[in-house]
């Protein structure tokens, strides 16, 4: 009864804040931007496109014609030398002037570019791209080699892995790229969602410590009930805010995109914009639609949105439960990094293995780290998008809870010592003493 009472005090306290009022609701509009940010900007690109008019100056005369005038660069071919070239650049005839060099024995590899302003990286990546194509046509040429017939000979290859099962009719599509970028993208949900809320707790205990407030509370209320109405309390209002931020978002996602020229329109489960209608008989829009939709039907969001859920609930009340007993055991923020150091590094370990627990997910390094109860929350994450075993969850939340009590217990004794202990510096010997108590 008196733990309820703590995590009503401790969600009500948190939610009524200012701040919390304010991140939760201006967070699914930043979210929201992120979605929608990079279409608009594509579609008034040219509003932020300066135009540019580049003067050619080609002494090797094979470029001649090959730079073609985009909507933003106007490639002028000019007689000029180069001293002469530039001064009307500085006139401001020109914004630039690009000058190709001619030789006698090779063909031209190199160029330079002259503008009194920073020449943008996309007409410097234009510029050496038809540059690139032009210099081959002509290697393939002077070796008596048709350009067409290698064009032909070009191929794309496409090697779709393919996930096999006990079941010798169940195969499953994988694809490696997006599983990659979806764990790490959980993974660094998981490792900063733990430490915000984690931090919190330890805040929450410290500042209770300094105001002397914690020697009214603790005169009714067990130090171990203090403490788990005080985790359980800033976890609810974690879910509350997670809760929140994805529905207000995907309610602005679907109010704006209402009102966004590539509107979308929903029809039998399928999604599709106007402008992927008005080319969906185009081959190549087809397999990339085809691919899309292989990807989203290949991940099984439904277990990763309940084993999220999991280690987010296991791992944050393992750390908290750390966090809490550092709070404790000192009188300031300062004096935690000490304590707080070692607590981080756990959950660091993999973040620094991330890399090669996404691209061997069933090694023996991503099995072992997805067990271990510390570094489960994050490794295991890392895991998920690719498939794990069902035993292998199981197991890793067992040991993440069974962890989780043993360590509350132990973090208990920590609290409830230190809780009340003011003035001295604490060590790892002493909270080691407290703990055999």
């Amino acid at each position: 009864m008196k733990i309820g009472i703590i995590i009503q005090r401790e969600y009500l306290t948190r939610v009524k804040k200012r701040s919390f009022i304010l991140i939760t609701f201006l967070a699914p509009i930043f979210f929201a931007a992120l979605m929608f940010l990079p279409a608009l900007l594509m579609l008034n690109s040219e509003k932020f496109d300066t135009k540019k008019t580049i003067a050619v100056c080609d002494e090797s005369t094979l470029f001649v014609g090959k730079f073609k005038d985009t909507d933003v660069n106007t490639f002028m071919y000019v007689d000029n030398d180069i001293a002469t070239a530039k001064n009307l650049v500085r006139e401001g005839v020109y914004d630039g002037v690009l000058y190709i060099p001619g030789t006698s024995l090779t063909l031209p590899v190199n160029a330079e570019i002259y503008s009194m302003n920073q020449i943008p990286m996309t007409l410097s990546d234009y510029i050496n791209t038809t540059m690139k194509k032009v210099i081959e046509h002509q290697k393939l040429l002077a070796s008596g080699i048709d350009p067409e017939i290698v064009k032909a000979a070009n191929t794309t290859i496409h090697v779709q892995s393919i996930r096999m099962s006990e079941d010798e009719n169940v195969e499953k599509k994988s694809f490696g790229e997006f599983e990659f970028l979806l764990g790490i993208a959980l993974a660094m949900v998981i490792y900063f969602v733990i430490f915000i809320f984690g931090s919190q707790v330890m805040r929450g205990v410290i500042e209770e410590k300094t105001n002397r407030i914690i020697e009214v509370i603790i005169s009714s209320v067990k130090p171990f009930e203090l403490m788990m109405g005080k985790i359980i309390g800033i976890a609810l209002v974690g879910l509350t805010q997670f809760l929140l931020w994805g529905v207000l978002t995907m309610g602005i996602y679907v109010a704006v995109a209402q009102f966004l020229p590539t509107q979308e329109v929903f029809s039998t489960g399928t999604v599709m914009t106007e402008q992927i209608t008005e080319t969906v008989q185009n081959t190549d829009t087809q397999e990339v639609l085809t691919k899309v939709f292989d990807v989203i039907h290949s991940i099984n969001f439904k277990a990763i949105l309940w084993c999220f859920l999991f280690y987010f609930i296991g791992g944050y009340f393992l750390y908290s439960a750390m966090f809490a007993a550092v709070g404790s055991a000192v009188d300031n923020e300062t004096d935690t990094q000490q304590f707080v150091t070692p607590i981080s590094m756990l959950l660091i370990i993999p973040m620094v293995c991330s890399t090669i627990i996404a691209n061997a997910p069933d090694s023996s390094l991503s099995l072992w780290l997805s067990m271990i109860p510390f570094t489960s929350p994050v490794a295991m994450m890392l895991r998920i998008p690719f498939g794990v075993p069902i035993w292998q969850v199981v197991t890793s939340v067992a040991l993440l809870f069974v962890t989780f009590i043993i360590f509350t217990w132990l973090a208990g004794k920590v609290y409830r010592t230190g809780i009340l202990m003011y003035g001295k510096k604490v060590s790892w010997k002493e909270i080691i003493k407290w703990i055999k108590y």
